[in-house]
C-alpha cells in the first residue's frame, strides 16, 4: 500500500471537546474567588467567626481547584494532536475532576474539626462586620455560578462535529451530541457548596445577633463540611468510574452491540470492551466468531448509527479458528 492510500485510513483520537470558552470562564473565576478567599479568611480570624472562616477555607481550596481545571484545559489543548496519547486527552477533564473532588474531601474534614473544637472554646463575635463579609461573598458565588453555570449548560448542549476515521473512510463527518463536562462541573460544584455554606453562615450569625444562639456559628461549619463532603463523594464516584475505563451505567452501548451483531443467529461476540475516552465519547473492541463469518465492513456498519462510539476495532474469526482473523 502505498504511502498516500495509507494516510486517507488515518483518523483523529482527539476525542476531547472544545473547552475555550470553560477554560476562559474558569480564569476569571479564579480571580474572583481568590481575592474573596483572602477576604473571608482575615474576616474571619479578625472577627471570629467560624462559619465565615470557615468558608474562607472552602474558596481557598477553591482557588486550587479551579487552579487545577484551568491546567486540565491547558494540557488537553497542548496535547489534543500528540499520538503517544493513543485515545486522545478527553479524559484529563475527568482527572482534572477527581482531584477537585479529592480537594473538597479534605476541606471538609478541616471544617468539620475546626466547628467542633470552636463549639467547646467559643470566641466572642463580631456580628455586624462577619455578617457583612458573608453578603459579599454570597454574591461573588452567586457570580461565579453564573459564569461556570452557563458555560456548563452550553457545553451540554453543544454539538461538535468530528472525522469518524474509524467509521467512514469517505471523509463523512457525523455530528456528535457532547454530554457535559466534568471539570466544568467540578468548579461548579465547588461554588454551589460554597454558595451553601456561606448562606448558612448568614442565617448562623443573624440568629446569633439577634436571639444570642453563638453555637450556630461552629455548628453551621459542621453542617457546611457535610454537604461537601457528600457532593466530594460523587464527584468521585463519578469520575473514578472514567480514569478506570468503567463502562458508565447510563450507557447502553454493550447491550446494542450485542444485539445488533448476534441478530443474524450466527455471529457471536466472545469479547467486547467499551469505555469511554471523552465526555460522552466511546471506543469500544469487539470480538466476533462465526460460522459464516461477514466481511469486517459489515459489523462496522452496525454501529454507524451510534455517533457517540468515535473509535471501533473490530475482530471476525471462524468457529473452526484455523483461518487467520479479519481485524480493522
Amino acid at each position: 500500500m502505498h504511502h498516500d492510500d495509507s494516510t486517507r485510513w488515518r483518523h483523529t483520537h482527539n476525542f476531547a471537546p472544545d473547552s475555550s470558552l470553560a477554560e476562559k470562564r474558569t480564569r476569571i473565576v479564579v480571580a474572583i474567588t481568590a481575592a474573596m478567599m483572602v477576604i473571608e479568611i482575615t474576616g474571619g480570624l479578625l472577627f471570629h467567626s467560624m462559619a465565615v472562616l470557615a468558608d474562607g477555607w472552602h474558596m481557598g481550596t477553591h482557588v486550587s481547584a479551579f487552579l487545577i481545571a484551568a491546567l486540565a484545559y491547558r494540557f488537553m489543548r497542548k496535547h489534543a494532536g500528540d499520538p503517544r496519547y493513543s485515545f486522545g486527552t478527553g479524559k484529563m477533564s475527568a482527572l482534572g475532576g477527581f482531584s477537585s473532588a479529592i480537594v473538597l474531601s479534605v476541606v471538609a474534614f478541616l471544617m468539620a474539626g475546626e466547628s467542633v473544637r470552636r463549639f467547646f472554646e467559643p470566641q466572642p463575635i463580631h456580628f455586624n462586620e462577619a455578617i457583612g463579609i458573608a453578603v459579599v461573598a454570597l454574591a461573588v458565588n452567586l457570580i461565579c455560578a453564573f459564569l461556570l453555570g452557563s458555560g456548563h449548560h452550553h457545553h451540554g448542549h453543544e454539538h461538535h462535529h468530528h472525522d469518524h476515521g474509524d467509521h467512514d473512510h469517505h471523509g463523512h463527518d457525523h455530528g456528535h451530541h457532547h454530554h457535559g463536562d466534568l471539570n466544568l462541573r467540578a468548579a461548579y460544584l465547588h461554588v454551589l457548596a460554597d454558595a451553601m455554606t456561606t448562606l448558612l453562615a448568614i442565617g448562623a450569625l443573624l440568629v446569633g445577633k439577634y436571639f444570642g444562639g453563638w453555637w450556630l456559628d461552629p455548628v453551621v461549619g459542621l453542617a457546611g463540611s457535610i454537604v461537601v463532603f457528600s457532593w466530594a463523594l460523587s464527584l468521585l464516584k463519578a469520575t473514578s468510574g472514567i480514569l478506570l475505563d468503567r463502562t458508565p451505567e447510563s450507557c447502553d452501548l454493550p447491550e446494542e452491540i450485542r444485539k445488533a451483531v448476534e441478530a443474524d443467529g450466527d455471529s457471536v461476540i466472545t469479547d467486547l470492551h467499551v469505555w469511554q475516552v471523552g465526555e460522552g465519547r466511546y471506543a469500544a473492541i469487539v470480538c466476533i466468531v462465526a460460522e459464516h463469518p461477514k466481511p469486517v465492513e459489515d459489523y462496522r456498519e452496525l454501529f454507524r448509527e451510534h455517533e457517540e462510539l468515535l473509535h471501533v476495532t473490530v475482530e471476525v474469526q471462524p468457529c473452526a479458528g484455523h483461518e487467520t482473523p479479519a481485524v480493522a
